[in-house]
């Protein structure tokens, strides 16, 4: 049972979150300034730890352990060491537990910025313009931790706070294996529920379900020659491109109808094959001695992450044996995501109270969002069976040039998720 909201404590809360909103953007461009992208987390993961400071908190680091979680299920391949890049929680206990436990979940971790010049302000210098603030990360996901955070700050700024745990949790990965959300994750007994403000598709909607992901890098070796005799040799460039474009059937095959789960019916093309990086050659007058490309594979309900790995490893096994491959080495190796798919109780309370709020205070409702990418959410879903409410505010362009979050729409998200929490939790007056 949730508690009911005394409408003073409710207006309270409400207010402080008014009187909290400039401080929460300022908050958000500190974070924006942190160019944490894969291996560059730290000055992210140090302000977060501030922050909680902050919050009257005490930051706790929880490092990622490959030998420590390879036996999950959950667990994917690292791409790089975890040294200096552990996650950072805090815990809130209340003075008397009367309500329900709850974790509030972000990931500090970008993806690169891509080509800089074709931003319109630089991507780490946050920029304000038509309310909305532009710079990499603002959307995806540091404004949903500023809206956790400020959503906290407006309790205790009321003189009130949860009366029961409440998890914070900063985690890296979410872009590329999760593994710092498992590792916090197990780190911390297990909640009655979890927020996470991953924002969704540019419009008010709750992640509803989300799709596996498998990564995978395939590297050719070829034969070098002089371009003048260059049939003698093989083209590794050449090559890899002969075993991407198998991929294309694979593709199809993976999105007709009847492989498409009820959760995703009326989603346009759920399943995605894309390559997203290659590596290669040497110079234009030399065929290319080494090809390496990396691609991202979806996966579908009922289909699972080990099954996606097998029909890889066997998509690139028979391209070896294509003609134009005679006299290449291929490698294959698994880094990065190895994740199922997974589908959310949206009848959960946590929910269904979270939608209930998004409506009062924002006049518009949280639609059912499948989602064809993946969030740190499936983590509590499938290995805790903790119920999660995914959703976050209006971000545009993430992972593309000139990412961007609407101001109002994080204020939409404070605002939710402190009256949610309040509800949840319970509450006493602060300490």
């Amino acid at each position: 049972m949730t508690e009911t909201i005394d409408p003073g404590a409710r207006r309270a809360i409400l207010e402080a979150v008014d009187a909290l909103r400039d401080d929460a953007v300022l908050t958000l461009a500190k974070l924006v300034r942190c160019p944490s992208t894969l291996g560059n987390e730290a000055s992210a993961l140090n302000e977060m730890a501030r922050i909680y400071e902050g919050l009257g908190l005490a930051p706790r680091r929880v490092p990622t352990v490959p030998e420590q979680l390879a036996s999950h299920p959950g667990f994917s391949p690292p791409l790089i060491s975890y040294e200096g890049r552990d996650n950072v929680v805090a815990v809130h206990t209340p003075r008397e537990r009367k309500g329900r436990s709850l974790v509030l979940q972000g990931h500090v971790d970008v993806v690169p910025e891509g080509a800089a010049d074709m931003w319109e302000t630089p991507p780490y210098e946050p920029s304000i313009r038509a309310g909305r603030m532009y710079g990499r990360g603002a959307g995806d996901m540091k404004a949903g931790i500023v809206s956790y955070v400020a959503a906290f700050k407006a309790l205790r700024l009321a003189g009130l706070q949860p009366a029961a745990e409440v998890q914070m949790q900063s985690v890296i990965e979410e872009e590329c294996s999760g593994n710092g959300a498992l590792a916090a994750m197990l780190a911390l007994p297990k909640t009655d529920a979890v927020i996470i403000p991953e924002p969704g598709p540019g419009l008010p909607a709750m992640y509803s379900a989300e799709v596996g992901v498998v990564w995978a890098w395939v590297t050719v070796s070829g034969r070098p020659a002089h371009v003048r005799d260059m049939q003698a040799g093989v083209n590794a460039i050449e090559a890899a491109t002969a075993i991407a474009a198998r991929f294309k059937d694979y593709e199809r095959e993976m999105n007709r109808g009847e492989r498409i789960h009820a959760s995703f019916r009326g989603v346009n093309h759920p399943v995605n094959v894309n390559f997203g990086t290659i590596e290669g050659g040497e110079w234009n007058s030399s065929v290319a001695t080494r090809c390496r490309i990396g691609m991202r594979v979806g996966v579908m309900m009922g289909y699972t992450a080990a099954q996606t790995k097998a029909d890889i490893e066997r998509l690139v096994a028979e391209a070896a044996q294509d003609e134009r491959l005679k006299g290449a080495k291929v490698k294959l190796e698994f880094k990065g995501f190895m994740a199922d798919p997974c589908v959310f109780d949206m009848n959960a309370p946590i929910a269904l109270l979270a939608k209930r709020n998004y409506a009062e205070v924002a006049g518009a409702e949280l639609r059912d969002y499948p989602a064809t990418g993946l969030t740190d959410g499936r983590f509590f879903t499938l290995y805790q069976d903790t119920p999660v409410a995914c959703f976050g505010p209006d971000a545009q362009e993430i992972h593309g040039i000139d990412e961007s979050v609407g101001l109002d729409s994080m204020h939409d998200i404070t605002r939710t998720i402190a009256l949610t929490m309040a509800e949840w939790c319970g509450l006493e007056t602060a300490s």
